[in-house]
């Protein structure tokens, strides 16, 4: 395949050679609107004009606020050929975070798209140039269809250097402020050139496109990736259209973080009984049958490769899911490092790591265990923070990546939980929350997961509920959340025993600000709120308590 040096590159390469062939499928009010590559070019030179028409100094910081849609990929291509630089902000945020990253980014325009609720989100936006997408409802500034029709296309591309600095990525951030972490053009197609020879797919695969691409990992392993290869993307309307989006589509790589991959399990589960799919499973002439539709069903029947990031996923989950066919290879990678680090892989996919280090990959540790990573495409620093850069990288050029980790004798890495997650109970010990996190996951009962216990004696679990677990009894659901702990505990060292299992009565969404837009949990929100309860449900006799 031919080697590009940006992916503004590869998309002209692709539409000079297959200009008719289908680029983008955008659903929208129940109709599919396509976008031939020929159609997009066009599209994106205009969108590229009206940005330069603003006279903005020369590599401009460009937001772009948009949910998953053609319109976001458009938008990153037409950023990319006016020579400015991509602001990417999760279409979740509130106005006040809104209007933090696009202050701090410095961005000189933006670009709005698809969202849920824009106008609890347009007082975030300073006084900036913008353009709006109007077939998703949006009128602010000009209208990206009155720009298609009035505009004359950009006709002299502005040069790319690989060395200038294609993209800020504000980090998610479980804890504090978000960073933005700078990359280059050449990082992320030295990342391109790795996720290449790691994931082989088929000549012009399909993907879908769902987590945010705001985040590094959906916006390179799957928006550039897709464009280098000259992928035809699909994306979901919304939420409750997007099993039958994904359906459609029917990917050859397919991305999710571990609550996706628990709430396939729960639906799977809500129409085929655990006892009734083991026992399905069992007859020879039912196991390929069952195994296909389920397959097709969850819209992975043509899916080459399946991969979970973000989080460890459950070895249970693993497991489970391998015996309905569906092989997932857990990767590890980071905003800072490019997605590349670690990979489980076919015929080097053992199942409770996260994989061998891939080719460029260079790997130490701490005295302290942590690990430090370095590449060929590690981040050139946070944006405007020197000496919070300067902190993360030790003497030698390593990242310091705030996991902690260790290797088994074979080159497999397990992480074995985060730096900062680290909490001391008042007999003094130090516990890793990760671990024990991971073993509670595999009761199906469970959403979300919390191991808190500082300033008592033992660890307890915070949860929330799946929909399985909202259908039991009080009963019903306390004996098997009993059963878990009964059933992990003597895995687990004297002080890491989980005494009690605490259910939230909220749950924990990206709108109140529990969890990350990328679906990890804020424990330290979380903590935030529930510590100062923490003893009395220690000191209660009940073993589950309803919040």
């Amino acid at each position: 395949m031919t080697a590009f040096n940006s992916p503004l590159e590869a998309f002209m390469h692709w539409e000079n050679k297959t200009p008719n062939r289908t680029f983008l499928k955008q659903p929208i009010n129940g109709k599919v609107i396509t976008y031939t590559f020929k159609e997009a070019k066009d599209e994106v030179c205009k969108i590229a004009s009206k940005l330069k028409s603003y006279n903005l100094p020369e590599h401009s910081h460009i937001a772009l606020l948009s949910k998953n849609c053609a319109h976001w990929l458009l938008s990153d291509l037409a950023i990319m050929m006016a020579g400015y630089v991509s602001i990417p902000i999760y279409p979740t945020l509130n106005a006040s975070s809104i209007h933090q990253i696009i202050e701090h980014s410095k961005s000189k325009a933006i670009i709005i798209g698809k969202l849920d609720d824009f106008e609890s989100q347009k007082s975030g936006i300073p006084n900036i140039h913008k353009i709006s997408v109007g077939v998703f409802g949006e009128n602010e500034g000009d209208l990206w269809e009155d720009i298609i029709q009035h505009q004359k296309p950009l006709e002299t591309l502005s040069n790319i250097d690989v060395n200038q600095l294609h993209t800020i990525i504000y980090t998610s951030g479980t804890t504090g402020t978000p960073k933005g972490v700078m990359h280059s053009v050449g990082n992320i197609m030295e990342s391109m050139r790795v996720i290449k020879s790691v994931i082989k797919l088929p000549p012009l695969p399909r993907l879908f496109s769902y987590l945010p691409l705001a985040h590094v990992a959906e916006r390179i392993g799957i928006g550039t990736h897709g464009i280098v290869i000259g992928a035809e993307f699909s994306f979901a309307e919304s939420l409750e259209t997007f099993a039958s989006d994904l359906e459609k589509c029917q990917p050859h790589l397919f991305m999710a973080v571990p609550r996706i991959w628990a709430k396939f399990q729960e639906k799977i589960l809500e129409s085929i009984p655990q006892k009734r799919l083991s026992f399905l499973l069992k007859i020879p002439l039912l196991n390929s049958l069952v195994k296909s539709k389920l397959k097709e069903k969850l819209g992975l029947k043509d899916a080459s490769f399946i991969v979970s990031g973000a989080a460890p996923l459950s070895i249970s989950l693993i497991k489970w899911f391998k015996k309905i066919d569906v092989t997932i290879f857990q990767v590890y990678g980071m905003t800072e490092d490019c997605i590349i680090s670690h990979a489980t892989r076919p015929n080097e996919n053992k199942i409770g790591t996260v994989g061998k280090a891939l080719d460029t990959v260079q790997v130490k540790f701490s005295s302290e265990g942590e690990i430090l990573i370095k590449n060929n495409c590690l981040m050139k620093g946070y944006y405007k923070a020197p000496e919070i850069t300067a902190s993360v990288f030790d003497d030698t050029g390593f990242f310091k990546t705030g996991d902690k980790g260790e290797y088994d004798h074979d080159g497999y890495l397990t992480i074995t939980g985060r730096a900062k997650d680290e909490f001391k109970t008042d007999k003094g010990k130090y516990i890793s929350p990760s671990k024990i996190e991971m073993l509670l996951s595999k009761n199906t009962d469970i959403e979300q997961i919390c191991v808190v216990g500082t300033g008592i004696p033992q660890p307890i679990a915070l949860i929330t509920l799946s929909e399985l677990g909202r259908a039991k009894s009080k009963e019903a659901l306390s004996n098997s959340l009993i059963e878990t702990v009964k059933s992990i505990n003597p895995s687990l060292e004297k002080h890491e025993k989980v005494e009690k299992i605490v259910i939230m009565k909220e749950d924990w969404t990206v709108d109140n600000s529990l969890i990350t837009p990328s679906l990890k949990v804020k424990r330290n929100s979380i903590e935030k709120i529930h510590q100062q309860f923490y003893t009395s449900w220690f000191e209660t006799n009940d073993k589950v308590i309803f919040e």
